[in-house]
């Protein structure tokens, strides 16, 4: 029997529902003014959103009959050329962003990564939600 592969719907639903999770925490976090405290959820959060956006395009060109991608970033690519997202090389800067955070070593990465997160790549990941919906009507 073959595995459940989700189909686009899906994916968008998992997506905007984590993205949801993590514009609660960021509106919290400005209230509060407390981003030191919640700078690994917030990662977290944000990680997973990106993952769910990347899954969301690739299914949606899955469903489209196009060949796999090779990773992340020809993903990427290839969803600026269709105006999913509209901002490439923002959403590249996330890719290498991620790659770099290893939480594992020390260092003040931590810090300015989710600097960076509530900056800018939330609201890249918000665009991406309004320009996908606009795909879909």
């Amino acid at each position: 029997m073959k595995p459940h592969l989700p189909n686009c719907q899906e994916c968008f639903e998992d997506y905007v529902n984590s993205l949801e999770e993590l514009r609660e925490l960021i509106v919290e976090v400005k209230h509060k003014d407390n981003l030191e405290k919640f700078r690994p959820e917030i990662i977290r959060l944000f990680e997973s959103s990106h993952e769910k956006a990347l899954d969301t395009m690739r299914t949606y060109f899955r469903e489209q009959g196009r060949p796999p991608f090779s990773g992340s970033r020809d993903i990427t690519i290839e969803a600026f050329h269709e105006d999913l997202i509209d901002d490439g090389q923002g959403w590249l800067d996330m890719i290498i962003a991620r790659i770099q955070y290893n939480p594992l070593y020390p260092g003040d990465y931590l810090g300015s990564f989710s600097e960076n997160i509530v900056k800018k790549y939330f609201s890249l990941l918000g665009n991406f939600e309004r320009n996908f919906l606009k795909q879909m009507d």
